[in-house]
């Protein structure tokens, strides 16, 4: 009760003109109260004077939040008594995202190998691994590749099909029974099925205007990730499957990795990683945004970028 008629003195010693917020600590806005009222009496500034209120204020030790906002909420170690810390302030970090994504700008990543040497730079062409971000877009790539892939051999019989006879099972009057022409209807055990699914294709048509802007996305996503890492080859110098345990396992937040290749796979890249259910293997023509997404991390050499751009800038065929 006391915060709240502390609050409507402050208010009305301020005047209708401004904007109060005010703080939850009761000595704070008694306190804020008393310096301001000390400060307009001292000066003589009346209800009408707007400007010269406005720098009795911030002499007195108040902001002023937006054109004519008063704030309380004053953070200091005079005030909050022991509230607050009176370094708050000064330790307090205000994160800010390094760059802003989606404005087409060409990125620049370190390239490495499986032996995590230093192998120089490589530019990523912001058209195709710095797009906007949009949802509904992987959306639809992903119900077309899942709908494409579906085997869609699902069949029943209908009364055609059926194996039975097609004798009529007694007379049509005097049983008592219901009429019946067939034994094989779908309300008899071992009959036809109405309206069942028959193979058919469940694949749709999608633009391939848009199933190329999904895998630009996808991409682009996995690079400002930070899950998206540049080899300048993938040659190994054994086929053991050990190597690429021990180099999974260096990666952080990492339990699937999709490796890319430009061309043909490497036979020794081959051997070690068939055995590993984390780890597959595509070359560049089979990258896709499934693929993509079912990975945490991407590993793609130098030569499967530069044919995925090419293929990105290649013109459509309509």
């Amino acid at each position: 009760m006391a915060l709240w008629c502390y609050r409507k003195l402050l208010l009305r010693t301020v005047g209708s003109g401004y904007k109060l917020h005010c703080d939850n600590n009761l000595d704070v806005v008694r306190r804020s109260f008393n310096i301001l009222s000390n400060a307009l009496h001292d000066h003589g500034v009346g209800d009408t004077q707007s400007s010269t209120k406005s720098s009795v204020l911030r002499k007195a030790g108040f902001s002023l939040t937006g054109v004519r906002g008063l704030c309380t909420s004053m953070l200091s170690s005079e005030s909050s008594e022991g509230s607050f810390p009176s370094d708050l302030l000064s330790r307090k970090q205000v994160l800010t995202p390094e760059r802003t994504i989606g404005q087409l700008q060409d990125l620049v990543i370190a390239v490495t190998n499986f032996q995590n040497e230093d192998k120089g730079l490589m530019v990523l062409a912001g058209d195709v691994f710095d797009v906007p971000i949009r949802k509904d877009i992987i959306h639809r790539v992903v119900r077309w590749q899942l709908a494409k892939r579906q085997q869609g051999t699902h069949s029943t019989k209908t009364i055609s099909e059926v194996s039975g006879t097609g004798r009529k099972p007694w007379r049509q009057k005097g049983t008592g029974r219901a009429r019946q022409g067939t034994l094989r209807g779908p309300h008899f055990k071992g009959g036809a099925v109405m309206h069942g699914p028959k193979p058919r294709s469940h694949a749709f048509r999608l633009n391939k205007k848009v199933r190329r802007l999904g895998l630009k996305i996808a991409l682009s996503a996995r690079a400002a990730e930070g899950k998206l890492l540049v080899f300048d080859d993938l040659k190994l110098t054994t086929h053991k499957t050990k190597n690429i345990v021990s180099y999974v396992k260096q990666m952080d937040e990492t339990k699937k990795v999709l490796v890319v290749d430009g061309g043909p796979i490497d036979e020794k890249l081959k051997l070690a990683t068939q055995n590993l259910h984390y780890v597959n293997v595509l070359p560049s023509i089979g990258l896709n945004v499934y693929s993509i997404l079912l990975h945490d991390t991407l590993v793609m050499s130098r030569d499967a970028v530069n044919k995925i751009v090419e293929r990105m800038n290649t013109p459509i065929n309509r």
